[in-house]
Parts: structure tokens; sequence; C-alpha cells
């Protein structure tokens, strides 16, 4: 069985101070992602024996970024989309594995105002054609901040944060687009009730201490990796960022 971990790690050199390298460790995954590495090539100097590392940039200093550890060394690895306006940001590396690709993915923010609204429509509608044309090879897991809660169980207030990012009307819709042409929320694959689980709390108003949060971090998989699936979690007592890391295990 493989292990696999995401974490929005909202600054990596700020998460190292709070313990980020000793939770790897503990962790021990067979292949560990991040989001908001916050990084330009050379700002930081980390590795782990065992494990291959892939890091993708923002051109903007001090914004968005990703990266990922794994133990198996992939067949190929690509940066970005392969979408010019979409590839400057840093969101999203693809593994490619014998039997399957392997995604993190750093979805947008529609922030304040939802100012990038329509450009979060245009990335989910490009990168659903994406990992659509990856599927036809071989089955496609993807993971990542997705800055999404699916429904109203996945947010502690989903009625008055109906029309803010993150839970506008329009942003549901794009996943369910996902859920619609195939693919599995892992965590609700197989904890379709449970409530009031999240992955992301503000740092505003002791959101977490009083566990006012939002689930919007995701392992996504082909609908045909079902009987693969083993468990999801959602491991809410790790602290380090605003994110908590979420887990899929999977025999592959």
């Amino acid at each position: 069985m493989k292990k696999f971990i995401s974490w929005n790690v909202n600054g990596l050199r700020a998460c190292r101070e709070k313990g980020f390298e000793d939770i790897f460790k503990k962790l021990d995954a067979d292949i560990f992602c991040l989001q908001e590495t916050k990084l330009q090539e050379g700002q930081i100097d980390i590795a782990f024996d065992g494990y291959h590392d892939y890091w993708n940039y923002a051109e903007k200093k001090g914004y968005s970024g990703t990266a990922i550890f794994t133990k198996e060394q992939p067949l190929n690895v690509t940066y970005g989309i392969g979408v010019d306006v979409h590839d400057h940001e840093g969101r999203v590396i693809t593994l490619e594995y014998p039997d399957y690709y392997f995604i993190t993915v750093y979805v947008p923010n529609s922030q304040d105002e939802l100012k990038r609204l329509d450009y979060r429509m245009t990335f989910e509608d490009d990168f659903l054609a994406y990992i659509k044309g990856l599927e036809k090879n071989k089955p496609v897991i993807y993971c990542g901040d997705l800055n999404v809660a699916h429904k109203e169980i996945d947010l502690k207030n989903p009625k008055t944060n109906r029309h803010n990012a993150g839970f506008t009307d329009e942003e549901r819709g794009k996943f369910q687009n996902i859920m619609d042409s195939g693919f599995i929320d892992s965590f609700r694959y197989f904890y379709p009730d449970m409530e009031q689980i999240y992955s992301w709390w503000s740092y505003r108003f002791h959101a977490r201490e009083k566990n006012s949060g939002w689930r919007i971090d995701y392992f996504i998989t082909s609908g045909s990796l079902s009987d693969k699936l083993r468990d999801a979690k959602i491991h809410t007592d790790i602290f380090g960022s605003d994110h908590c890391p979420v887990e899929l295990d999977i025999d592959l």
C-alpha cells in the first residue's frame, strides 16, 4: 500500500521553523506534496534521504509555488498544464508512473470581492481538460489546495459564506463538474456524512481553536481506481500552517 500526503504549508520557510522536517519524517509518505511554498529557486536548502524532489516556482516572488517529494522516481515530470496564461504561477506538477499519473495542484484563490473568479473559472476548465486528456492514457490521482468547499458539510458556516471566495456557486459547480466527469473525492468516498472535519482555518478569530474551518484540501482520483482506495485522512492534529496535511492510502 502507498501513502500519499498533501499539505499547503503557507510558506515553507515559516513552516520549517514550526517543525516541518520532523512532521515530514514522522508521516513517512511515499509521495509528499506541498502547495504555497512561497519560494524562489535557491531560497531554501532542504532534502530528505530516499526522496527525489521536484519544484515549480512562481515568477512572482513570495507567491504560490508547489513541490513534490517522492520515493519512487517517476518516468517523466512536467510543470504546468501547457496553457501559458496559467503556467507562470508555479501551480501544477505532474509525475508520470507506469500505471498512473500523480499531480499536485494549487488552484487559484478567487480573492476578496471575487476579483479573480473569472480567471479561476478559466483555470478550472483548462485543468479539467488537462486531467481528462491524461486519463485517456492511464488513471489520474491529484491532490492539493483546491480552494473550494464542495458542499455545506465541508465548512463550518455555509450560510454566511455563500457568496465568498471558496464557496460560490460557480466554484462549487466547477468541482461538481469534476465529480460528474468520473472522478472521486477520496475523503467523501469513505466518509460521506462526516461533519466538522476541516483542513483549513483562518488565522483570525481563534478559528482553529473553535474548529471554525473549511475542507478545501483534497485527494481526487479517477473512478477506475475506486477498488484500490483504502483510506483517506485529514490530520487535524498537525500544526505548522493554517492548513493541515491530508492523506490518501491506496493499493497501486
